[in-house]
């Protein structure tokens, strides 16, 4: 059986990382005015950033059409694949997982598991990975959809950002909203909650919005099974490893990029951790 693995490119999967897993990633449109751009394939990471700093237009963001998905899962049934597990950034965020679910009700030639991760970023990749990792170990659709149900509930995403006006205009701030009124004052930290955006905790400076992350991870480092950190291209990344260095060891192929999609909405300088937690 070869069951095979799509996501889309709010995941932040690393396009090398993404390819040597055999990963499928469907990309999001990020959209500066009139100009369309498809995310991870015509506007990378860096490329992204250096636009939003020079760019008159803010960005916007739409999600894949139903038929791109279709194209996609019958491009992997003609390639072989005998089943495919789809997963996708928070329903509660964007109309992706819709789309991806109205295109497996049309492809019925092979079992099509299409998942709304109530993830984003790093923490939806996460989850990506572990599907492709139990599709090699010879997996069946239905249990690795089953242990990704399972394992979303033990998924975090905490980071800190500049300013929650991004997330504003993008309408996706959530319970975060409480927390715009004190922005003068105070650095945010945000997280997910079941699909949305929700304050973490706020602190004074910066340094200190990267301290309290270390601790969250501290708390939590005995149960954690991998951790990636995820920057915006953000200037002290390197501070905030040697932080995480004191609890836990990150290899550089655990740093990824913050994305077209996610920089949309949380805006430049954002950075966190993503981890899994075991069951136990």
């Amino acid at each position: 059986m070869t069951v095979r693995v799509v996501t889309d490119s709010a995941a932040d999967i690393p396009a090398e990382l993404a390819r040597s897993k055999d990963i499928t990633v469907v990309p999001l449109t990020v959209r500066f005015g009139s100009e369309s751009y498809l995310s991870g394939v015509e506007l990378g990471p860096d490329e992204f950033w250096q636009k939003l700093r020079t760019s008159s237009e803010s960005p916007a963001t739409a999600a894949p059409s139903a038929g791109d998905f279709q194209q996609a899962f019958e491009r992997l049934v003609a390639d072989g694949a005998t089943g495919i597990v789809s997963l996708h950034l928070s329903s509660k965020l964007s109309a992706t997982y819709q789309s991806a679910a109205v295109a497996a009700k049309e492809v019925t030639s092979v079992p099509i598991a299409v998942i709304d991760t109530l993830g984003v970023s790093a923490s939806q990749g996460l989850l990506a990975l572990h599907a492709t990792e139990r599709a090699g170990q010879g997996a069946d659709v239905a249990a690795i959809a089953a242990e990704i149900e399972s394992l979303r509930a033990r998924v975090r995403l905490i980071g800190t950002i500049d300013t929650l006006e991004y997330l504003r205009r993008g309408g996706r701030i959530g319970g975060a909203q409480a927390l715009l009124g004190t922005m003068l004052k105070f650095k945010p930290i945000i997280g997910l909650s079941d699909g949305v955006v929700e304050p973490v905790g706020r602190v004074r400076t910066r340094a200190k919005a990267l301290e309290h992350i270390v601790e969250l991870v501290q708390h939590d480092a005995a149960k954690i099974e991998r951790l990636v950190v995820i920057s915006a291209n953000a200037p002290d990344t390197d501070r905030f490893l040697e932080l995480l260095d004191g609890v836990l060891h990150v290899e550089p192929g655990d740093v990824w990029a913050f994305g077209p999609i996610v920089g949309t909405h949380a805006g430049p300088g954002v950075i966190g951790v993503a981890y899994i937690l075991t069951g136990d």
